[in-house]
């Protein structure tokens, strides 16, 4: 009897980090695709963004049901009730990231089709790639239980504040020397605030792993310039 809930639990459990993968995977896409919507001012593959949030939204509603069920017939205890936990939070987390990427899609048609902005949203694309990559590492930790890999993420979180804080110095440098773009570059502004906010949340999503997997939590990291004071 005991094996068979074993068994079941593990079960269980696999289905539960199974959703969490599509969940993230489905969260790194829409973060791709918007940033490749904005680059090419390409309304409907934004509109594809805002649309595919609705499954994001469902599988975290699976998600929650299921670890739910798991605590409730299972009653798990220590490491893999750690885990449970880690996965109920991280869901939520990356419901986020899902509506971040969301927010970033709805703006493409409110940025016009010139090449005022150009030069702006070049920056942006790398700093979006760095934090789509994040968001899968942070998942690919909970996956494998990987503290190295949980660490990594939270240590790269500077590389996209740095960007964001580049980002923003040349966006108001290139407001007041083209004051027409004003309106386009508050827009980009909110984008790349968007992008710093994705890179927060995959860290937190690695520092759930990385207690989930040691029972330890980090330390508090450092953050500095004006991404600190988003």
């Amino acid at each position: 009897m005991a094996e068979h809930t074993i068994k079941a639990f593990d079960q269980e459990m696999d289905k539960l980090r199974g959703l969490i993968a599509e969940m993230g995977g489905r969260a790194e896409s829409a973060i791709e695709k918007a940033m490749l919507a904005l680059q090419r001012h390409d309304e409907a593959l934004a509109a594809e963004v805002v649309a595919d949030d609705k499954r994001i939204d469902a599988i975290e509603a699976e998600v929650e049901k299921l670890a739910i069920e798991i605590i409730a017939l299972r009653a798990p205890m220590a490491n893999d009730l750690r885990d449970v936990i880690a996965a109920l939070k991280i869901v939520g987390v990356v419901e986020r990231i899902g509506d971040y990427a969301k927010n970033i899609a709805k703006r493409v048609p409110l940025i016009a089709a010139n090449q005022r902005t150009q030069e702006p949203i070049a920056l942006l694309p790398s700093m979006g790639q760095v934090a789509a990559e994040m968001v899968q590492d942070a998942l690919n930790a909970f996956a494998a239980r990987d503290a190295e890999l949980a660490v990594a993420v939270v240590e790269r979180d500077t590389v996209v504040d740095d960007f964001y804080n580049s980002v923003f110095r040349t966006l108001v440098t290139f407001m007041v020397e083209n004051p027409k773009t004003i309106s386009e570059c508050a827009h980009l502004l909110f984008i790349a605030k968007n992008i710093e906010r994705i890179g927060d949340h995959a860290t937190n999503v690695a520092e759930m792993v990385y207690y989930a997997a040691t029972g330890q939590t980090l330390p508090d990291r450092e953050r500095g310039g004006a991404a600190a004071e988003g």
